[in-house]
């Protein structure tokens, strides 16, 4: 059995196996060339025990609390709810030694055309050995012939890249307390009814290209959503929600960044002094106001896509993101 990292490595035109004995002097006598052969038969064979240990299945409810505990791991900030809405939402993988995840990878479907990956974590102790690899294989096997969007870490670039993906735009994260006192323009933004719903779709498909109807529906019914009007016209929509540490703002779809300010005022008037979290792209401008008012930027990620970006209509465009995975 060939192991993940192994296949990875051959597949991606990395390594040469025989090439470390090949460099040695040739000839059947030579004692130091057939202690690294078998040093190295060894070693293959330890690394392909370690494989055949490790199982690749389907997301299931099943595997959240150790998603959550993978997740915690590695720091990144989500919570039960939120592994739990993702998964309602999208397919998956995971990768199980012992019963133990050790691996996820998710996608979340966008019509038949275009989807989001994201969730794709591998255990620090696995770290390595291609399974990384080996969960974005799968991924792509499920989600195809789709064109698949994600954000990636500066670590997971390469993995990506390696499968074809190319970047196209960065987002940064923003997150703190807001200061100050935090109020929409009167009468610009008003919380949004049961009624608005088809208006907020249209909005967004104009903003994205996507057919985003369940993870909207979703995300509406977890949170508070805000519509701004102009001229009597649905101009821009917002959600807010529990997410993380504290509430995340977004998706934000504004056809300026004034109304997208003026939105984000009108959720961050609701939730008053706690954490908040917004990610915004680099394109949007917001990125200082943003720091003005308390949310500093700690990171950011290179938003990368595999096929053809969905065409937006305009006018009205992206300013935040529900989160970086679901994009």
């Amino acid at each position: 059995m060939l192991s993940d990292a192994r296949y990875a490595a051959d597949h991606a035109g990395i390594i040469n196996w025989p090439s470390p004995c090949q460099a040695l002097a040739p000839g059947p006598g030579n004692p130091r060339k057939r202690r690294l052969l078998i040093m190295k038969t060894a070693a293959y064979q330890a690394e392909d025990r370690v494989t055949e240990d490790v199982i690749l299945v389907p997301f299931a409810r099943s595997h959240l609390e150790g998603a959550l505990k993978l997740s915690q791991e590695m720091s990144w900030p989500y919570r039960l709810e939120d592994w739990n809405v993702a998964l309602q939402l999208g397919k998956g993988f995971v990768l199980e030694r012992a019963g133990t995840v050790i691996g996820t990878a998710a996608w979340w479907p966008y019509g038949e055309t275009h989807a989001s990956a994201g969730m794709i974590i591998v255990a620090k102790t696995a770290q390595g050995r291609g399974y990384g690899a080996r969960l974005m294989d799968a991924l792509l096997a499920s989600a195809r012939p789709r064109s698949i969007a994600l954000n990636s870490t500066a670590e997971g670039q390469a993995l990506y890249q390696r499968r074809g993906f190319v970047p196209i735009g960065v987002i940064h994260q923003h997150q703190g307390i807001p200061r100050g006192r935090h109020e929409s323009p009167p009468g610009l933004v008003r919380p949004m009814a049961a009624s608005d719903f088809e208006v907020i779709m249209r909005l967004d498909r104009e903003a994205t290209g996507l057919e985003r109807r369940q993870m909207l529906e979703k995300l509406l019914q977890s949170g508070d959503s805000y519509l701004l009007q102009r001229d009597g016209m649905a101009r821009g929509y917002a959600i807010s929600r529990l997410f993380g540490r504290g509430h995340v703002i977004g998706p934000v779809v504004a056809e300026t960044e004034t109304d997208a300010q003026a939105l984000i005022e009108a959720a961050l008037a609701r939730l008053g002094s706690g954490f908040v979290r917004i990610d915004t792209s680099a394109t949007s401008q917001l990125g200082n106001w943003l720091e003005g008012i308390g949310l500093e930027q700690v990171g950011d990620a290179t938003t990368m896509i595999l096929g053809t970006p969905a065409p937006s209509s305009g006018p009205a465009r992206v300013f935040a993101i529900p989160n970086q995975s679901f994009g």
